[in-house]
């Protein structure tokens, strides 16, 4: 069996992922904490991009499929909010919600919560492209990958949206 059919059988025996995906439990890193006292815009982004290399790994788009299939996937865009501050020593867990894909793409929001207390720190809104890393091109996902993405957006349509989902950068209103 070649490593792309093994990589397609060992996904056909993987539950589906919970509605939403809930990351692993992180903590901040000492050098993340920038002068302000409390961690720096970029490291947001650090934590939400492993989140989703974890619901990739469910999806059977991680590295192990670039390997075999030669495919992976590119960040087109990102709009992130910062609601409240997180500090050195605050565990925070990421629910990854999969809101639509298409042949070639993936719309995702990520909430960074506060993981013992629960409030929201951070959400950030994607949209991920699938790539053909021979072409280094924007590629249709094979079908037992379109598959699987189907069935975890359709279970995510089941829960209820989170708030500040297709929001813009904008002056406000007077």
């Amino acid at each position: 069996m070649t490593t792309a059919a093994a990589a397609r059988e060992n996904l056909k025996d993987m539950p589906l992922p919970p509605a939403p995906f809930l990351s692993s439990v992180m903590q901040i890193e000492p050098q993340w904490i920038d002068y302000n006292g409390h961690l720096n815009m970029a490291y947001y982004n650090v934590m939400m991009d492993r989140a989703i290399d974890e619901m990739w790994l469910q999806l059977g788009i991680g590295p192990a499929y670039m390997k075999a299939r030669h495919c992976s996937t590119f960040t087109a865009e990102a709009h992130v909010r910062y609601l409240r501050e997180i500090h050195l020593g605050d565990p925070v867990q990421i629910s990854v919600y999969l809101l639509g894909a298409d042949e070639k793409r993936l719309h995702t929001f990520e909430e960074l919560r506060h993981a013992t207390e629960g409030w929201l720190s951070a959400t950030s809104e994607n949209m991920t492209l699938h790539m053909d890393m021979k072409q280094r091109k924007v590629a249709p996902f094979p079908p037992d990958i379109r598959a699987r993405i189907l069935a975890v957006m359709d279970s995510h349509a089941t829960v209820p949206r989170p708030e500040g989902i297709g929001r813009k950068v904008a002056m406000p209103q007077k």
